[in-house]
């Protein structure tokens, strides 16, 4: 591994672990479980998206395939996930916290009044 290799690596692996800190942060300091889980799936995908591009390229291509597969699973796994878990908790009665839009999903099943 050459030395741009080694520094593109490692600032892929710092810019990774800023961004899943940022999501921790998030899931502490946003105010509804719907706001946290936002957080939580989507720095969590780009913080573990990254560190998987540093993986493949600090190995030098050996681990690269390894690491591709696992960001596919990641990419096609984590979006769905947040869904399904939004959508029960919708429908066990979790309220998010409202903004002046309101909930758009309570006046769909309502009938669009």
């Amino acid at each position: 591994m050459n030395e741009v290799q080694a520094w593109l690596a490692s600032l892929l692996v710092l810019s990774g672990a800023v961004i899943s800190l940022l999501g921790a942060i998030g899931v502490l300091r946003l105010p509804d479980s719907y706001s946290r889980m936002h957080a939580a799936s989507k720095a969590g995908v780009l913080g573990a998206v990254l560190l998987l591009g540093a993986v493949a390229l600090a190995s030098s291509g050996e681990l690269a395939l390894e690491a591709f597969l696992g960001l596919l699973i990641l990419l096609a796994s984590a979006p769905l996930a947040a869904h399904a878990i939004a959508r029960a908790a919708h429908r066990a009665g979790i309220r998010p916290t409202l903004g002046h839009l309101g909930d758009e999903l309570e006046q769909r099943n309502r009938g669009g009044e």
